[in-house]
């Protein structure tokens, strides 16, 4: 999920502290049907943060749509607008763009970015008989902080936590220096709590696949700013990946929606470097550089797209808030799952001896990494000895957790 590029162009120095997406299952609806169409005159609108074909986030959106949902409902239409950002459109509203996009017959607009959550919301409210969609976000999530009672505002959002577990594991797994690093984002609570689960992951396949001290487990994030490189205004992700990779860090997980951790393992691997990647977002994310990936967790819109719109036609839409989960049993099945796992070509005999293993224990809840006790950055208890929290409570993650070597804010 997205979050605020306003707020760093305004101080850089500052971290956005919007929310992001976390969670079990979803709530019951929460109001009445927005009005529905029939499925021959139905056009869904896509408002993107970024671009269309960036093998991250927004592509996995695009493809959603354009992959899946239009071989399940013949004849849907789908109109988008992407790079919806400060930097390429200045001064334009993502709700000023849903308009145009309604304007041109779209029943459904879909906001993919934490950024468009109150332009959402203000859209919504303006056009209540245009089902929304924010692919992020809380407002429709009743027990959460940010409840807003707009009865045509859905909030959708994988239980991608678990997905970055993996990419923890796999990183440990495969890392022969035990440094491993993130490129990250920039801070909210969201990429808090995807970088704590990719620690979590990371310390229990350290301890127990590879019978190692975690004390022995370097972990570091380094943040550029934004979800891909804008210059002038973020981190330059290219540099940091080389610092990153030049500092021993052999396994470099990405967080962030553009390719530089690949392209730059490459650079080092030329140079005679042993080193490996993680992507996440997308599934062709390890096709740059296949022979140094370990593996990517990614994101798949399609069946609850397909579902909310199905919905929408039959005039049942309503408000909620829709965590979709793995199929823990096809993790690598666009069809059938939430969100997806696939192994690189990179990968190790480590990682395909005992990742299995560990994708297997998350299904089944005999692995549970969310038992105390697990420590913020400043010592304080996340989760107390002897408790075990849900995937929930990790949604306002207000830190880092002990362990992570990278700023909290």
């Amino acid at each position: 999920m997205k979050t605020t590029f306003a707020v760093r162009l305004a101080s850089l120095s500052a971290a956005a502290v919007l929310v992001a997406a976390c969670g079990a299952k979803a709530p019951s609806p929460t109001a009445a049907p927005a009005a529905g169409a029939e499925a021959a005159n139905f056009t869904v609108g896509m408002i993107l943060v970024g671009p269309a074909n960036d093998k991250g986030w927004n592509q996995a959106h695009y493809d959603g749509i354009t992959e899946y949902v239009q071989k399940q409902i013949p004849g849907l239409k789908f109109e988008y607008v992407d790079k919806v950002n400060p930097a390429d459109r200045p001064n334009v509203k993502a709700s000023t763009l849903a308009q145009d996009l309604v304007s041109k017959g779209a029943k459904m607009i879909i906001f993919n970015s934490d950024d468009f959550k109150d332009e959402a919301a203000e859209f919504a409210k303006k056009n209540p008989e245009i089902a929304v969609i924010h692919a992020s976000g809380d407002y429709s999530w009743k027990e959460g902080k940010n409840f807003k009672d707009i009865k045509n505002l859905a909030n959708m959002m994988p239980e991608m936590e678990y997905g970055h577990m993996i990419n923890g594991c796999s990183a440990a797994l495969q890392s022969t220096t035990g440094k491993i690093a993130v490129l990250g984002p920039l801070t909210n609570e969201e990429t808090r709590r995807y970088v704590s689960s990719e620690y979590l992951g990371a310390k229990y396949c350290w301890e127990k696949y590879r019978g190692k001290n975690a004390a022995d487990l370097k972990f570091k994030v380094e943040w550029i700013g934004f979800w891909f490189n804008i210059p002038g205004v973020t981190a330059d992700p290219t540099k940091v990946a080389d610092e990153l990779y030049a500092a021993g860090y052999d396994v470099v997980v990405s967080n962030i929606d553009t390719p530089e951790a690949a392209m730059q393992a490459r650079k080092a691997a030329d140079a005679g470097a042993k080193v490996n990647f993680v992507h996440y977002g997308h599934k062709a994310g390890c096709e740059s550089q296949p022979d140094l990936c370990v593996g990517v967790a990614y994101y798949n819109w399609g069946p609850e797209y397909t579902n909310q719109i199905k919905l929408a036609m039959a005039g049942k839409f309503v408000q909620t808030f829709v965590r979709m989960p793995a199929d823990w049993a096809n993790i690598d099945t666009p069809e059938k799952t939430g969100f997806g796992w696939h192994m690189g070509n990179g990968a190790n005999d480590d990682v395909k001896k005992s990742l299995p293993a560990f994708i297997k224990g998350l299904g089944d809840g005999s692995i549970n990494l969310l038992t105390g006790p697990i420590k913020l950055q400043d010592g304080t208890d996340f989760v107390a000895e002897g408790k075990t929290a849900k995937l929930l409570d990790m949604w306002y993650l207000p830190q880092l957790l002990q362990g992570i070597d990278g700023k909290s804010q």
